[in-house]
């Protein structure tokens, strides 16, 4: 479980085929920032640009550690089949604040970034969403884009999905991957926990009968 605050931007420097099929996935090797491993022990979670990865070695030393991601959750995300900066999550502690909203790890879908530009002192970000995501977006609802937990202020309607409008104050800018993103870029979208409940009670049959 995450919060999508990152706590570091890490890179992934190097990419090997785990097998010669497209049915087998990768092991990547991450460099991260120094003392960023200090408490990190084998088989723990990091969430790479959203999607919750297991670390199988650990270089302390070198601030660098692997992952195996397989080939469905590379064919389910963006950005984690080819060298290039992400945004680092550890898990979250039961005693640690709640500083963004409850993130599962788990992508729902990729979006597409359709404008990214400074406005005043902060920057706006429209992200275009698939059509099966659409239902969950909400004004001043919650969304995970690339790991980070961000806030939806504008949501418009398209044949293909929603265009969501993201304002992004300079800290987030400065502090996470998401100051690289361009027009045409392809992000991992993660909708709120509380909006999949919603959506699920709206749509059950409610003649169904609850178990005695």
């Amino acid at each position: 479980m995450f919060t999508g605050i990152i706590t570091g931007v890490g890179r992934i420097v190097a990419v090997h085929d785990l097998g010669s099929s497209l049915d087998h996935g990768k092991r990547l090797t991450l460099q991260a920032p120094a003392g960023y491993l200090d408490d990190v022990g084998l088989g723990d979670s990091i969430a790479l640009n959203g999607a919750c990865m297991t670390v199988t070695t650990l270089d302390v030393s070198r601030h660098q550690f692997t992952i195996d991601i397989s080939a469905e959750s590379l064919a389910r995300t963006s950005g984690l089949d080819q060298q290039g900066s992400v945004n680092l999550e550890k898990a979250l502690r039961a005693n640690d604040r709640l500083g963004g909203h409850i993130v599962s790890g788990h992508v729902d879908g990729i979006g597409q970034v359709s404008h990214f530009a400074q406005v005043g002192e902060s920057w706006e970000l429209r992200v275009l969403a698939p059509l099966v995501l659409a239902r969950y977006l909400a004004y001043k609802g919650s969304i995970t884009v690339n790991g980070v937990s961000l806030t939806v202020n504008q949501v418009v309607d398209q044949d293909d999905g929603a265009e969501i409008s993201i304002n992004l104050i300079p800290h987030t800018v400065e502090n996470t991957a998401l100051g690289t993103l361009k027009a045409g870029h392809s992000v991992n979208l993660e909708i709120d926990t509380v909006a999949r409940y919603v959506e699920r009670m709206l749509r059950v049959d409610t003649s169904l009968k609850a178990p005695q």
